[in-house]
């Protein structure tokens, strides 16, 4: 699993020109599922998540996580983030996940990070989305459960 986090003032998703999901001070998470992702790596992208220390202290020193600033997070699917530009011009997206299993997989992650006590947005998995968000920093994370980077 992979997960590109942005530190955002305030996020939101639409579709079809509605508002389907909407922060304010706290991360923009995009999430690509892989096609060997298990319940391990939701538990290592939740936890990484909401406890990086990416949010400035009185001093603006990054000392503080999500869960410290009480942030809100905006949850987008992103099968992209699979994307291998390694050969030609075009990316393959082998290393992602089956639609179907993709979304049941991408759930889970939304209701465990709901079980943390985070107030949780989305945006609309396989949906074409519009993603607006004003960046705090800007601070720009990647995060591999393979630990690959």
């Amino acid at each position: 699993m992979r997960a590109v986090l942005q530190r955002v003032k305030e996020a939101r998703v639409d579709v079809d020109g509605k508002t389907v999901g909407s922060i304010r001070d706290g991360l923009l998470a995009f999430i690509g599922i892989g096609n060997d992702d298990t319940d391990e790596d939701i538990r290592y992208i939740v936890n990484k998540t909401l406890n990086l220390r990416i949010f400035g202290d009185h001093k603006s020193k990054f000392n503080l996580s999500l869960l410290d600033i009480k942030g809100e997070l905006l949850i987008v699917s992103q099968f992209t983030l699979f994307g291998d530009c390694r050969k030609g011009r075009r990316p393959s997206f082998s290393g992602a996940a089956p639609i179907e299993e993709a979304k049941e997989i991408y759930e889970k992650v939304v209701k465990e990070f709901s079980k943390k006590g985070v107030r949780v947005a989305t945006g609309e998995f396989q949906a074409m989305m519009e993603v607006h968000s004003i960046n705090d920093g800007p601070v720009t994370i990647l995060l591999d459960s393979k630990k690959l980077f």
